[in-house]
């Protein structure tokens, strides 16, 4: 009975700790992106030429660390969209905390999938 109230006790707190990170990942994202959105109307425009844009990771952030604009909310939702896949991560270490194998092996496959969607999807454009 004890060790059962302690596990009940330890899943509570991962509940816990995926919220927190839910609503952290959306607050600094919103953060990230109000913040860009300032920067554009400070300098009147989005920091780059008509029709270009940052494209991959290390241009959003060579914009980000020049203080463009477009690069600041682009790393926003970079943060949003990164902000579930954390969550899997961590739903993956309750389940196995929990000793549930299929539901360790069925996130993972999610994990994966969405690792490899976003790696497709960055090659793609």
């Amino acid at each position: 009975m004890i060790q059962k109230n302690s596990k009940a006790k330890e899943m509570h707190q991962v509940e816990l700790m995926i919220g927190q990170i839910l609503r952290i990942g959306v607050i600094v994202s919103a953060v990230v992106i109000v913040l860009g959105i300032l920067l554009m109307v400070i300098q009147g425009n989005g920091g780059y030429p008509n029709g270009v844009q940052p494209e991959g990771f290390v241009a959003i952030a060579k914009g980000v660390v020049a203080l463009k604009p477009y690069a600041v909310i682009m790393l926003g939702l970079f943060l949003l969209i990164l902000t579930p896949t954390l969550r899997v991560v961590v739903s993956i270490y309750a389940f196995a905390v929990e000793k549930d194998r299929l539901y360790v092996w069925i996130t993972t496959v999610v994990l994966i999938i969405l690792v490899i969607a976003s790696i497709i999807g960055y090659f793609e454009h």
